[in-house]
């Protein structure tokens, strides 16, 4: 064991426990039992089989009320795999569960046995025919496939609120549709085709023309059986009728019977069917889609009404104007959506009973626009709306930065409204619809059902649709809540069915919690159909028993989870998933909900119990140690939670003393420090990469490897020792080169300038010329120690670098420029907690200033773009996300390059500083696609703004990335060094108002992509 390996006790939670009726009880300590966990690994091999009881664990809890622990999870990477899977669970008699992004809300991916993760190893699209269709793997999220898509003008039909992280496989399986796509949308409606794997392992691709004959080969019974039910059907007229009636309004609940009735043959009433069956008829492994237009006019509202009902009242106005989206919010929604980023403040002094829709129209061009907007403003003319508080306009608009605002505040519904809920409570989400013309007698009814019950929930839903969604909190430990929820749903179902004929679930799908009150919905005729399509497609029942058909009237009552109280800065956490994309070890130990769940596991299990034990064993690494710490899941986060602190802290509970006092000392003798890193690595060039490897590498296993930075061959050489000459008199601006960027060197190259010496070139030739004090070494931002928790270290240079700054701005009277965008979030952000009181006001004052924004919005207008380079591709840093540079980012690589690219896959690095050095595989795994992206064509330049997120993607893609300035500073110079820059007489002008580039607030879906066509 390494000398200073941190001891698991360290992170043991403090708190006094009792066991809790949930928890996962001592025997599954050692995880999968030892004859299905040799089973399956001999099957698939060890790579694809996870069985500690840390991995099931993380897996057992979704999005939904549910919490189901799997025996084993596998991780199949082929159609092959997952066929050999059925196989062994026909076999063995096992189940088998198929789970991608684990947002479902009903517990449709939750298994009790074999768990099968599809969404790691099955992404990617491949778009059709100019965009008109696309061929999409299940892993894939909708917002990555739409992102591709936006390219050619073109997005899917269905458009759920969690598009962020929800994936294809999931929308079709469930059928889920979102706040426009009704019932002309979805997915079954706009899929042409899916391949899919049956439970007998048979592979079916219905746009194959010889698929019916193929199936009919190998599933003889399959066949006669699927036409023998149309036929069944058909001849039942009432049923016929029954069957097309209830998908006049939205409905995913039970089979979509109607596949026997649109179906001609055996393929085709499976390509139906497969849409919203959940899984339980077979693994779906890719589909085509019909792609819809991307109408890119758009208008929008958010309009008040003095009640629920009154909105409500408003929605068919709306619907005979052609708005494409009409939402519901009502006052607890309104009010809970304040702890979204950007959403008015003042929503939190709304009245209680105020509500509001959110209407949105889109057009191709600017008549189509306008003629939308006079007939929303005849039906404004015809409302009565309310204004309650100052930010209620009442308006609508085309702006883009608005409008988002809006559908933030819409789209957060379930999260926002979650995150506020009582501690210690259990989110239900309720969806359902009822027709159109119904929706202000359903809202009014639901109101009243909840009043007597006694639940304050809060509704919204897609209105132009009738579908309305709610959400209940109840504490699930305690017996008396569970019974309240238990008789409130009994009421409910039978208010949606018996007084409104409506859907019990719209567009979430049957799941776990709604399958008791099937039968009450489709009647016994066509339930037990559904029972015996079942049992003919899956006649092992393999596939997902429970989660659409289930005869115990109590179901949706079993297995509800219990939400034992965390770290208060991730407690409110619902585990909506939201998060895991963008989290930079999604894909190789654990993402940031899967930190909380394992946390709330430990708080479930008595002290010391054999499965806390190994649960903290597997924290340090899986957890702790393979977190960025960049928080973009605080900026996924609807509510801000940022998983990156949490795991900071545990970073510092496990410091000794000892290590705090190191830690500290480094920062009060920094100016040493950091002169001897620059000495290490400028002799560390002379020395070798192998040598410096094999050295580090026995130090990591002697120390800690956590500790002691692992040499890699793409870390650049020293940098200078002084910094370019500059001048306070006549400054500008102020200019803090970044420590790194103090020891490190920038790209290789003859005539490449360090990116110091680039700042002050451009800054100068701008006619706006910057300083470089001559104190700057010995300062920092502070992130080296922010981001390993030492808490010490941290207060010492963050009060160090604000004086030294206050001192250096005169004030506050000249803004601070950092060139790096990690620095420039540590000096704006990040320090501000460990200031003292008055460094904090001081703090206040400063104006910090990225070097990236200085150059878009104070040099760019003032510069002459002399040359560019053809294509470039960017990679923008999770710290440009955090600061909202992105668009500066863009704008200067724009105006020198030709061609610009954002990859679709672009994320964090995770190279955060050292971490890339101290875990490589975690740098490894967060850029395998964004750097599948950039190898896949030739580019003439790859751009950032972070020195040590340029040597990540250099080690992860083989390509040099420099920063952005010195590829300014190069499009910029003059052609001889004595002839001044003329801005006045420019050979390409970079000022905004420049007449080819104009304003287009009037398009806000341009898709973050390359400025021309760059395929996919």
């Amino acid at each position: 064991m390494p000398l200073l390996e941190p001891k698991p006790e360290t992170l043991r939670p403090g708190t006094p426990r009792v066991a809790s009726a949930d928890r996962v009880p001592d025997a599954g300590a050692t995880g999968t039992p030892e004859p299905l966990r040799a089973g399956l690994t001999a099957l698939l091999g060890p790579d694809k089989v996870l069985w500690k009881v840390s991995d099931l664990v993380k897996y057992a809890s979704d999005a939904s009320p549910y919490r189901f622990v799997p025996q084993v999870v596998v991780l199949p990477e082929t159609i092959e795999d997952v066929a050999a899977v059925l196989a062994y669970a026909r076999d063995h008699g096992r189940q088998v569960v198929f789970r991608a992004a684990g947002t479902s809300l009903n517990g449709q991916a939750q298994g009790e046995d074999i768990l099968v993760d599809v969404r790691r190893h099955f992404t990617g699209i491949e778009v059709l025919d100019d965009g008109a269709r696309a061929r999409i793997r299940p892993g894939t999220t909708v917002v990555r496939a739409n992102a591709t898509l936006a390219r050619y003008g073109r997005i899917l039909g269905p458009d759920p609120a969690s598009a962020i992280a929800c994936t294809v496989g999931g929308v079709v399986a469930n059928n889920a549709s979102g706040m426009t796509a009704g019932t002309t949308r979805n997915s079954y409606r706009t899929l042409a085709s899916l391949t899919f794997v049956l439970p007998g392992g048979t592979v079916v691709d219905t746009a194959d023309p010889h698929a019916d004959e193929s199936l009919a080969r190998t599933e003889p019974e399959l066949c006669a059986g699927l036409l023998a039910l149309k036929a069944e059907i058909e001849a039942d007229r009432e049923l016929t009728a029954r069957i097309r009636a209830k998908y006049e309004i939205k409905n995913t609940n039970g089979y979509r019977l109607d596949a026997f009735l649109d179906g001609a043959t055996p393929v085709e009433i499976l390509r139906g069917l497969m849409v919203g069956s959940e899984g339980t008829f077979g693994f779906i492994s890719d589909v085509v889609f019909d792609t819809l237009p991307l109408d890119r006019r758009v208008s929008s509202g958010l309009l008040f009404f003095p009640s629920l009902t009154a909105a409500a009242a408003a929605v068919p106005l709306f619907n005979e104007a052609g708005a494409l989206a009409v939402e519901l919010m009502d006052g607890n929604t309104l009010r809970a959506s304040v702890s979204v980023r950007g959403v008015p403040a003042d929503w939190a002094g709304l009245p209680r009973e105020t509500a509001a829709l959110l209407v949105e129209f889109r057009a191709p061009d600017e008549a189509g626009q306008a003629a939308f907007e006079r007939a929303a403003a005849r039906v404004v003319e015809r409302l009565e709306l309310v204004a309650p508080v100052a930010s209620v306009t009442n308006a609508f608009t085309r702006d883009a930065k608005v409008i988002s605002g809006y559908w933030k505040a819409r789209k957060a519904f379930v999260t926002a409204v979650g995150g506020s809920r009582p501690a210690g409570t259990t989110l239900i989400t309720e969806d359902f619809a009822v027709p159109p013309s119904r929706l202000a007698d359903a809202c009014e009814d639901l109101l009243g059902l909840q009043a007597e019950h006694g639940f304050d929930a809060a509704v919204a839903g897609h209105a132009a649709h009738g579908n309305l969604h709610f959400l209940l909190a109840f504490d699930a430990s305690k017996p008396s809540d569970v019974d309240r929820y238990a008789a409130f749903m009994d009421d409910f179902c039978r208010m949606t069915v018996e007084r409104f004929d409506g859907s019990l679930k719209a567009e979430h799908a049957t799941g776990r919690n709604i399958a008791p009150f099937l039968e009450l919905e489709w009647g016994p005729r066509a339930t037990e159909l559904m029972w015996r399509l079942k049992r003919l497609i899956d006649p092992e029942g393999v596939l997902a028993p429970r989660v659409v058909l289930d005869r115990d009237p109590r179901a949706h009552l079993r297995g509800l989870k219990t939400i034992p109280g965390i770290e208060p800065v991730a407690d409110p956490c619902i585990e909506c998933g939201f998060c895991e994309p963008t989290c930079p070890s999604h894909d190789l130990t654990t993402t940031p909900r899967q930190r909380i769940v394992l946390r709330r596991e430990m708080l479930r299990q008595p002290d010391g119990s054999p499965v806390e034990e190994q649960l903290l064993a597997s924290y340090g690494y899986d957890a702790v140690d393979t977190c960025a710490g960049d928080s973009t899941c605080a900026i996924a986060c609807p509510v801000g939670i940022d998983t990156g602190a949490m795991m900071k802290d545990f970073r510092h509970r496990r410091h000794s003393p000892r290590e705090e006092r190191i830690a500290a000392l480094t920062a009060k003798r920094f100016k040493t420090v950091e002169a001897s890193a620059r000495l290490a690595v400028g002799a560390a060039e002379k020395i070798g990469d192998r040598l410096l490897a094999a050295a580090t590498g026995l130090a990591r296993k002697a120390v800690r490897p956590d500790l002691v930075p692992e040499w890699l061959p793409q870390i650049p050489g020293a940098a200078a020792r002084t910094a370019p000459p500059t001048s306070r008199a006549g400054a500008s601006a102020v200019y803090y080169p970044a420590c790194v960027n103090r020891i490190f060197a920038g790209p290789d190259g003859d005539g490449i300038p360090s990116l110091q010496q680039a700042v002050v070139d451009v800054s100068a030739r701008a006619g706006r010329p910057v300083w470089i004090p001559d104190d700057v070494a010995g300062t920092c931002c502070s992130t080296i120690w922010h981001s390993k928790g030492y808490a010490d270290g941290n207060t010492v240079m963050a009060n160090r670098v604000v004086e030294a700054a206050w001192a250096w701005t005169d004030g506050g009277r000249l803004p601070l420029v950092v060139d790096a965008s990690s620095c420039t979030l540590g000096i704006q952000h990040e320090v501000v907690p460990y200031l003292t009181h008055a460094n904090r006001e001081l703090h206040g004052r400063l104006k910090v200033i990225d070097s990236v924004v200085w150059a878009a919005e104070e040099l760019l207008p003032r510069l002459t773009i002399r040359r560019t380079t053809g294509s470039a591709v960017l990679h923008p840093t999770c710290s440009m996300q955090h600061l909202g540079d992105v668009d500066q980012l863009r704008a200067v690589a724009e105006a020198v390059a030709d061609e610009v690219v954002v990859p679709d896959d672009a994320g964090c690095c995770a190279f955060a500083g050292d971490r890339g050095m101290l875990h490589k595989e975690l740098t490894a795994s967060a850029t395998a696609k964004e750097a599948a992206e950039v190898t896949s064509r030739a580019y003439d330049a790859h751009l950032s703004a972070n020195r040590m997120c340029e040597i990540g993607m250099d080690r992860a893609t083989g390509r040099a990335y420099h920063s952005v300035l010195i590829e300014l500073d190069r499009a910029t110079r003059p052609d001889r060094p004595d002839q001044p820059d003329r801005p006045d007489q420019p050979d390409r002008a970079t000022r905004p108002d420049r007449p080819d580039q104009p304003d287009r607030p009037d398009q806000p879906d341009r898709p973050t992509g390359p400025r021309r066509a760059a395929g996919t």
